[in-house]
């Protein structure tokens, strides 16, 4: 009896249990972070919208549907190199800390996307021009393959555990503006410019405009200090050590902390959190990219409208997104994040036909409403994405669980529609293809949810309860021990009627 009320009041939070959140920091992790995503978005922007363009520069001798095609090929062959960057950078943002290696992919980012360009053209080179770009967009996937996990994990250790979703909402809106601000330079650079001077020099302006981002990012980047549960984990790792002698003396402990000691526990202890995650980045990326990268080029190249027109619709679904994604974000702290994937990958399966329909209806109103549609879906997963996603792996094994499973769904599924999505077109001749391709990524991204364990206002998996201020500390402690103390004194009861007690208590990893 003794030791079971002693098992129940250890369910109690002490007070050393407790992290208050340095505020200034937490604002300064959020801007650094969402930063390096609107440097890598405002490339993806810009190469979308002006992937027609970039296909008679670098492939002259092909047909318009083969421009694209091969235009999109090296788009997605960025996305081929993301698992390679992840297995590197993940790991060793594990080992070495998150704040060393984002600093890292900032700089590889821009200076592979700066580069871009000063290319060469194919009249100028032949066909050195075109393997000089797969060159960039390989490197630029290489370094993205560390950047998206690293920048959610570092935010989500940042965050009170209130407020995850709210910050975590920040990084995927410094996303949109991003895309948001290459695609209205492309817009404004089209209108403005003529279609000689575009495909002559008016294409390499958005790229130039990455070298400055990116030096910017560097160097808010280097200003940050490690996340508090990573020098948590250093810190008992070090107490550890002390007590017991180096775990690098020991060969056991020294194979599970290295790259591929790490890979291999999330291998074989949690595949189930891999598989979930994989789904829900399926469902967010496929979505994602479809709308951002894919849908400028069907509206213009399958559908015949003016080209324009579509960047003007596109743009305003991203804006539409950017206003709401934050509170998207507040509501996943309020309502919970398994809900808000739940209902909006039911809702894509519903609704994706009928958006594609009035797409290809033609004019403004009715295309408007179609990409009102999927901006609103796309919000739902973007508002939650980057609060839910580092929830599902603990502290150790967080930034690589998230690189590799992040990682090799975007690259098979998400970073490949654009070129799935038009070949598909292209062969089939049906134009309602992208519609049943977002169906099937909501129905695995419904599924995925059902098996999600809601992680709303809760700690991080094997860190410290994140709150805001000394009050919300001593709120905590308080019904913390309000509630232990009521299960002990129903164990006390239960005794005494003759009842066993039963341990149902979730145990923290």
């Amino acid at each position: 009896m003794v030791r079971t009320l002693l098992r129940r009041r250890k369910n109690s939070v002490d007070p050393e249990d407790v992290t208050v959140v340095d505020k200034p920091q937490v604002r300064r992790a959020v801007s650094a972070a969402a930063l390096g995503n609107t440097m890598e978005w405002f490339d993806f922007g810009v190469y979308a919208y002006v992937a027609s363009t970039l296909g008679k520069v670098f492939f002259p001798s092909s047909s318009p549907g083969a421009q694209v095609i091969s235009t999109f090929a090296t788009f997605a062959a960025a996305f081929l190199v993301r698992p390679l960057g992840g297995l590197v950078f993940g790991p060793l943002g594990d080992r070495i800390g998150r704040q060393r290696v984002l600093a890292a992919t900032m700089i590889m980012m821009a200076i592979s996307t700066f580069a871009v360009g000063f290319l060469p053209s194919y009249s100028a080179i032949g066909l050195a021009a075109p393997i000089l770009l797969l060159l960039c967009r390989l490197v630029q996937g290489f370094s993205t393959g560390g950047e998206y996990a690293g920048a959610t994990t570092y935010i989500a250790e940042y965050s009170p555990d209130r407020k995850r979703g709210f910050l975590g909402s920040w990084l995927d809106f410094g996303t949109f503006v991003g895309y948001s601000l290459g695609s209205s330079l492309v817009t404004v650079l089209t209108a403005v410019l003529s279609d000689e001077q575009m495909l002559s020099w008016g294409w390499r302006i958005p790229f130039y405009v990455a070298g400055p981002l990116g030096l910017i990012g560097l160097y808010m980047r280097m200003k940050l200090e490690e996340t508090p549960a990573f020098q948590e984990v250093e810190a008992k790792h070090k107490a550890a050590a002390e007590q017991g002698g180096s775990p690098e003396e020991d060969p056991v402990e020294q194979a599970r902390m290295s790259g591929k000691g790490r890979l291999k526990e999330l291998f074989t202890h949690h595949w189930e959190a891999m598989l979930i995650c994989m789904g829900l980045v399926l469902l967010y990326n496929v979505t994602n990219y479809m709308v951002t990268s894919y849908l400028p080029t069907y509206m213009t190249s399958t559908l015949g409208e003016p080209s324009l027109t579509a960047q003007l619709l596109v743009l305003g679904t991203m804006v539409l997104v950017v206003l709401t994604i934050t509170t998207v974000g507040r509501y996943s702290d309020r309502f919970g994040r398994r809900p808000m994937f739940l209902w909006a990958g039911a809702a894509m399966v519903v609704l994706a036909i009928p958006a594609f329909l009035l797409i290809k209806q033609g004019g403004i109103l009715f295309p408007a409403l179609g990409c009102v549609i999927l901006g609103l879906l796309l919000v739902c997963f973007a508002g939650t994405s980057a609060s839910t996603l580092p929830a599902l792996f603990p502290t150790h094994l967080r930034y690589g669980g998230l690189s590799v499973a992040f990682n090799v769904s975007v690259s098979i599924f998400g970073g490949t529609t654009p070129l799935v999505a038009s070949a598909l077109v292209e062969s089939t001749g049906d134009k309602m293809v992208p519609a049943y391709y977002l169906m099937a990524a909501g129905v695995i991204g419904v599924i995925s949810a059902f098996f999600l364990h809601e992680t709303a206002g809760k700690p991080l998996r094997g860190s410290s309860h994140m709150v805001e201020d000394e009050l919300q500390a001593r709120q905590l402690v308080a019904r913390s021990r309000t509630r232990a103390g009521r299960r002990a004194r129903d164990v006390w009861i239960g005794l005494r009627h003759g009842r066993l007690p039963r341990h149902h208590e979730r145990k923290d990893e």
